[in-house]
């Protein structure tokens, strides 16, 4: 399905089988911030579609280098759906491994950053938005893990680094990026 965005004369091409599949799991999962609900238009006025089948649609939480290396992290990741900012239970082993490194380990006391990203489908609004979302969400994560607010800086990139051209290639764009803070 394509749909155009209001004043900037590009395409879009809507990933409706995701944002089907996330509906369709919301009994299993906590529910996705500012995922459309079946028969709601998603961000891009598009109203998702149940017939469509489900496809794989992830994305990373990507600890840098300095920060892996200084924490003893293995190269793990945590991970997004489409159209989503929660972590599920399963992904969030790396992160806990940041919080541990932050609150008691080798970086105790430094601040990290967290960018948020998302894919170029959407308007840039939502999805400099989900990208803030998404890095809130890990700020929170980090938060009841035990570090303070004044050690958190978050921001959004939305789509501006994305280059996803495929579904497989734009799950690599749905990411927060947690960085060594100055």
């Amino acid at each position: 399905m394509r749909s155009q965005v209001a004043g900037c004369g590009s395409v879009v091409v809507l990933a409706v089988a995701a944002l089907s599949f996330n509906a369709g799991c919301a009994s299993s999962r906590p529910a996705a911030i500012g995922a459309a609900s079946p028969g709601q238009a998603s961000p891009t006025g598009a109203t998702p579609s149940r017939s469509q089948p489900a496809a794989p649609t992830r994305g990373t939480v990507m600890i840098s280098e300095e920060v892996r290396r200084a924490c003893g992290i293995p190269d793990d990741d945590a991970y997004f759906a489409f159209d989503s900012a929660a972590i599920e239970s399963v992904d969030i082993t790396p992160l806990d491994a940041v919080a541990k490194c932050f609150t008691a380990g080798p970086l105790k006391g430094r601040s990290l950053r967290l960018i948020g990203h998302a894919d170029p489908r959407g308007s840039s609004e939502y999805n400099m938005t989900l990208g803030q979302s998404r890095a809130d969400s890990v700020e929170g994560y980090l938060g009841r893990r035990g570090l303070t607010r004044s050690q958190i800086g978050t921001t959004s990139r939305g789509a501006i680094d994305a280059t996803g051209t495929s579904e497989s290639s734009w799950s690599h764009d749905r990411r927060v990026d947690v960085m060594l803070g100055s």
